[in-house]
Formats: C-alpha cells, sequence, structure tokens
C-alpha cells in the first residue's frame, strides 16, 4: 500500500511514490525473466561448444593438399581414400554407389557380437544350419566342430570363415532372425544409409553398402580392439577333432613389414567382386582404403599398393598453415 503523503509545490504527490515504486518493480520483474531465461539457454550453449563449428569443419576439410593431375589408375569399380581424423576423401570413384559387399559384413557381424557381450570363452557347434546352400562356398570348419566364440570370430574376420560367422549368429539371443535385425540397428545407429544386411556371413548379394558408408563403418569397427587384433592376425591355429588346423591372414598384405595395418576385411562373391577394407597407416595418419568390385585375384591389393606408391610420391602434402600433427 501507499502512504497518504502530499510533499510541497514540486515535491511529490503519493499517486505520483505509487506509480514510479511500480515501474521499478515492473523492471526488476523484467530483469529477472531475462536472466533466467538466459540460464535456461546456458546447458544448449555449452552443448552447441563441444561440437565443431562449421569454419572447423571447413578446416579439417582441407587439412591435405591433393595433387589431383596425376591420380592412381585403380582397377577397383568403386573406392575411397580417406583420412580418418578429419574425414577428408583424398581419392573417390563411384562412392556412393550402393552395391554388394560380401564378407566386408563380417566387421559388423564382428561388432554385433562384441557388443552382446557374451562370454568370449563359450564353445559353439557348427551345425548343419551353417552349411553353405546358397553358394556351395567350402569350409574346413566340418559339422560338429566344436570353437570358442572368440576363435569363431577370429576365423571369421582373418580367414572370412563363413560357417563360423553363422554359427556366431545362431548362437545370439533370438537366433540369426533377431542377430540380423540388431546388424541392421547398428547401421542406423551408426548413420549408414546405403547399408542394408539379409545375413552374418556376407554371401547374400542382399547384404550392401556404398564405398562412402564404409569408411564409417570401417572407423566404428577400428574402435575395436579385438576387431582390430582379430582382423590382422597374420596365422592361426585351432584344434578341430583331433587335430590342429592352421588358418591364414586373407588379405596378403597383412604381416608385410612395409605395411602398417591396424584393420583389415576382404571380400568376395560374383556380385560383388574383390573387395577389400583396411585402415593403415600412412604419413603418421591413420587412412582408411575402401575398394569395391575389383576384377581379378590380386587387383584390390595391387590397387592398395599404387594407393600407397601414390601417397608416397608427394601428391598428398599436409597443408603447411595447418601445422605437422603428431602421429602419437
Amino acid at each position: 500500500m501507499c502512504r497518504q503523503w502530499h510533499g510541497g509545490p514540486g515535491g511529490l504527490h503519493a499517486e505520483d511514490i505509487c506509480a514510479q515504486g511500480a515501474s521499478m518493480r515492473f523492471i526488476q520483474w523484467i530483469k529477472v525473466l531475462v536472466l533466467a531465461a538466459g540460464l535456461a539457454t546456458l546447458p544448449a550453449v555449452a552443448a552447441d561448444a563441444g561440437q565443431p563449428s562449421d569454419a572447423d569443419q571447413r578446416q579439417d576439410e582441407d587439412l591435405w593438399s591433393v595433387d589431383t593431375g596425376h591420380p592412381p589408375e585403380l582397377k577397383s569399380s568403386a573406392f575411397v581414400l580417406a583420412d580418418e581424423a578429419s574425414g577428408q576423401l583424398l581419392l573417390e570413384r563411384n562412392a556412393d554407389e550402393v552395391v554388394p559387399i560380401a564378407s566386408i559384413t563380417k566387421l559388423m557381424t564382428a561388432m554385433v557380437v562384441l557388443d552382446g557381450s557374451q562370454s568370449l570363452f563359450e564353445e559353439i557347434t557348427i551345425s548343419g544350419a551353417d552349411i553353405d546352400r546358397l553358394r556351395g562356398s567350402r569350409s574346413r570348419l566340418p559339422v560338429g566342430t566344436r570353437l570358442s566364440r572368440e576363435e569363431m570370430l577370429r576365423l571369421a574376420l582373418m580367414s572370412s570363415e563363413n560357417r563360423a560367422a553363422s554359427a556366431l549368429a545362431r548362437h545370439y539371443p533370438g537366433g540369426m532372425p533377431a542377430f540380423v535385425r540388431a546388424m541392421n540397428a547398428k547401421a542406423r545407429q551408426m548413420g549408414l544409409e546405403d547399408t542394408r544386411f539379409v545375413d552374418s556371413t556376407g554371401l547374400h548379394a542382399g547384404n550392401v553398402s556404398s564405398a562412402r558408408d564404409l569408411v564409417r563403418l570401417v572407423g566404428k569397427a577400428a574402435r575395436y580392439p579385438l576387431i582390430r587384433e582379430f582382423s590382422t592376425t597374420d596365422a592361426y591355429q585351432v584344434k578341430v577333432g583331433r587335430r590342429f588346423r592352421r588358418f591364414g591372414n586373407t588379405n596378403g598384405l597383412v604381416g608385410n613389414p612395409d605395411w602398417r595395418i591396424s584393420l583389415s576385411k576382404t571380400g568376395y562373391i560374383r556380385e560383388a567382386g574383390r573387395c577389400l577394407v583396411m585402415q593403415a597407416w600412412m604419413q603418421g595418419r591413420p587412412m582408411i582404403f575402401v575398394l569395391l568390385d575389383s576384377f581379378g585375384r590380386y587387383t584390390r591389393t595391387a590397387d592398395a599398393r599404387r594407393i600407397k606408391q601414390w601417397l608416397e610420391s608427394g601428391a598428398v602434402q599436409q597443408r603447411a598453415d595447418l601445422g605437422q600433427e603428431s602421429s602419437g
């Protein structure tokens, strides 16, 4: 309430004092509302602050200066060479074409197995359901073979053993249908717009992706230490029945001292051609190689060698104004 007071000539009347007080309280209230609104936006601002700005992303894309005058002559129908850290594509052809990817599928198989947190020491058995009746491909794991989940996973990645990949999916909670659903759910979670899976082996031509999508898939798979280890094992022995059998890596570049390969996967079916994806270190940085639909048994590795020679020729240089980054 306002006191009933009247000032002298030129003084304030009670009505004036009430009006002024109300005005001041109104202004203070507005300030409180503005401050509260500002505080409410702080979390969003903080979250945005952690994301790279458009300028930062453009800088990453321009990290490398690429001489496009003399690109390597590659035989693969679709390919991408990407600097993993910056995401810059140094080479590409038909990067968005959706094609069958054969046993490159097994990288997603491995991620789903490891995400499932099932015991790697549990023994699982090859059964008649794991026989390839679609293409009649051979296997060195006869029906009845019992191996640990870890051994099955290693053989699926290193030697591209189809029966091992099938058995891993069958022993997943819900069996093969649930496993394939988990593969596709993870693909969506990873933002792979061109990627679809219909089995865990890659034998079906319905397992498809694009070279651009596979860059991201390889980068995600490389975050799993066991996938890196198993896919780059040069050779491994397992006991099958009463005898030990030696399995080798399907990528002849693994174990080559001229290469530092930290992830590898090959693939082949008639519809996909010869395929190869790798994470390999070049110029002190991880590079992702995606080579799809190569014709000829050795073309994919020959293409990888041509890319390596091209990089070592100085065709790609890190921009001096951005400074050299340590390889760690």
